[in-house]
Order: structure tokens, then C-alpha cells, then sequence
């Protein structure tokens, strides 16, 4: 038996990117899916650039409800989930503002739901698309999460753990969205301050729910020139850093102790290994001493966040909320 289509939200956070947000909003409008069924919300963020009239130039000409909203705290998770509260569909699906969805992205995603194995969560295919001819070492090192790429060999993955889906192809029950007390803090002006999806994602997974991955639903992350370099992937790493800090805090509540000493006995001795063997490497040329370099970066940060953590009471108590929609 056939099921009819759901009613869906596309969300897009954006923040002083209007040059590439046009071309995000252009393929989330060309969509298959019916035009009746789904809309598409934009959340500026904060933006100093032309944003609000890139929108509205669309807004004028788009076949598809297309809403323009401000959310003036800074942080992707109060636009997303600011939007998500705007909303009425049943299913909200989460891009950024530099990715470019193929025409079936969406009713590749939504169909999945349908499936009936009590899935909460849906993803898909994130391939790259380079501004430039990446280099070589990129493309064998960091083609990954580190640019929130993911394409798996399986075309389609039903489970009951987290299969690294990004909130930049993330579709979700709306309802289980707010059972779950919304997204985790996350990027605020290109800084990592939480755990975001990943520390959502965790709260879906402990209510019970399911994820799923289809790689018949495409998207493409636009790539700059700007994200092919190394300072840009230490900057990256110590996000990540900040990303994992976050997320153990709130597993284990760690001691101010307990966190001292993983400084001093475990951060501190990575980021002298890993910071000689990438001046090693690079002295041999060999180009894997770009990934020393990172995890250099990635322990350096783990050491001041961690230091936060054991010192300030206030960070300690923000990072074990459970609830950030309503903030």
C-alpha cells in the first residue's frame, strides 16, 4: 500500500554567505517533491552581507512557500531550532548554506520514513563540490567528515546507532525533534562551542529510536579554495576538539580531578607526539605529516577546553542541559 507523502520544512541557517546561498535555495525550490507539501524557511543568523535581499529576490519568483526569518542569538542550534518551532510539517529537513540538493534529494529522503522500523532520523549521500582541483593529499587524507562528506557502500543502512549523519543532510520527525529538547549547542561565527547533530542525535538514539542512511538521496557541499588548506583543517580539528569535549562532559560529568589529570597524562603527551612526528614527516616529505599536524591542533584544543571544564562551574552546568529549545 502506498503512502501518501508527508508535509515537509526545509530549514537553512545561513550567516554571510548570500554569494552561495542563492544556489542553495535555487535547488531546494527544484525540487520533485510536490510544491504543495514542503516549504523552505531561511534563518539569518546575524548576516552583515546582502542575505535578506538575495532571499527576497527569491521569495518573488519561487513556486515553492519560501520564508525569510532572523534569528539574532548567535549559533546555528537557536536558528534551526527557532525555525523548527515556526514550523507545522511533519518532517523537518536540515541543510546549510552551501550545499547544492539533486532535484530527488527530498523524496528520496522522505520515502525512507515510511519504512515503518521506528526511524527518527534520515540521511544521505554529501559528496564534494571543489571550487578548485583539490590536492592530492586532501582528497586521500581528509575527504570525510572533516568536510562533512559522507557516501557509504550500502544503499541503504537501517540502525540503532549513529551513522554520522550532518545536519547538512539531515531530515527528522519533527515531534521527536522537541521530545529531544532540540539541537545541541554548535557553531557560533565559525567556532565550535558544543556538539550540535551529534549531541542530538545522541539524545534520539538513547529514547530509542532509529537512524537511517540512503544513498539514493544526493546533496553537494560547495567547497572553497579557502577549505583546501592546512590552516583551515587545524582550525577544523580544534572545532572537532571542542565537539568531543562537549559531548564526554556530558556523558561522564567528569571531576575537576579526573580532568586534570587527563590533561596532564594523556592531552599533553599527544600533542608533543604528534607535533614532532609532523615536523619528522615533513622534514622526510612525506605528506602524512599533515595529519600529525591536525591531531596537534585537535589535543592543543582539548587541553584548554578541558581546563575550562575543570575550572568553570558555569560551562559545566551549560554543557549537561538537556533542553535548548527553549532557551
Amino acid at each position: 500500500m502506498s503512502v501518501s507523502p508527508r508535509t515537509v520544512s526545509i530549514i537553512i541557517p545561513t550567516y554571510n554567505r548570500a554569494h552561495l546561498l542563492g544556489i542553495t535555495i535555487e535547488s531546494c525550490i527544484n525540487q520533485t517533491y510536490p510544491k504543495n507539501l514542503y516549504e523552505i524557511i531561511i534563518v539569518d543568523n546575524n548576516s552583515t552581507d546582502n542575505t535578506k535581499q538575495v532571499v527576497e529576490e527569491w521569495i518573488a519568483k519561487s513556486g515553492v512557500p519560501l520564508k525569510y526569518i532572523v534569528e539574532t542569538r548567535q549559533g546555528a542550534h537557536h536558528a534551526r531550532n527557532t525555525a523548527a518551532k515556526l514550523s507545522e510539517s511533519e518532517i523537518l529537513y536540515f541543510t546549510d548554506d552551501d550545499m547544492i540538493a539533486d532535484k530527488d534529494m527530498l523524496i528520496n529522503i522522505e520515502k525512507v520514513f515510511n519504512l515503518d522500523y521506528n526511524i527518527a532520523v534520515v540521511g544521505g549521500k554529501v559528496v564534494p563540490k571543489w571550487e578548485f582541483d583539490p590536492p592530492e593529499w586532501l582528497e586521500k587524507y581528509f575527504k570525510n567528515g572533516t568536510l562533512s562528506l559522507i557516501e557509504k557502500s550500502e544503499k541503504l543502512i537501517i540502525a540503532s546507532f549513529d551513522l554520522g549523519i550532518y545536519s547538512c543532510h539531515q531530515a527528522m520527525i519533527r515531534k521527536i525533534l522537541f521530545d529531544c529538547g532540540g539541537f545541541n549547542p554548535d557553531i557560533e561565527k565559525d567556532v565550535l562551542v558544543g556538539n550540535g547533530e551529534t549531541g542530538l542525535n545522541i539524545k534520539i538514539l538513547d529514547k530509542g529510536y532509529n537512524f537511517a542512511y540512503t544513498n539514493e538521496s544526493i546533496t553537494h557541499h560547495m567547497i572553497p579554495r579557502s577549505r583546501m588548506t592546512q590552516k583551515y583543517l587545524n582550525k577544523r580539528f580544534r572545532n572537532q576538539a571542542n565537539c568531543d569535549s562537549f559531548t564526554s562532559f556530558r556523558k561522564n560529568e567528569s571531576s575537576k580531578k579526573t580532568l586534570l589529570k587527563l590533561i596532564l597524562f594523556s592531552h599533553i603527551p599527544n600533542l608533543f607526539k604528534y607535533f614532532n612526528r609532523s615536523v619528522y614527516k615533513k622534514f622526510s616529505k612525506k605528506d602524512i605529516w599533515r595529519l600529525d599536524r591536525v591531531y596537534s591542533h585537535y589535543f592543543f584544543q582539548k587541553i584548554l577546553i578541558d581546563f575550562k571544564y575543570a575550572t568553570n562551574d558555569k560551562k559545566r552546568k551549560f554543557s549537561v542541559k538537556y533542553d535548548y529549545m527553549n532557551e
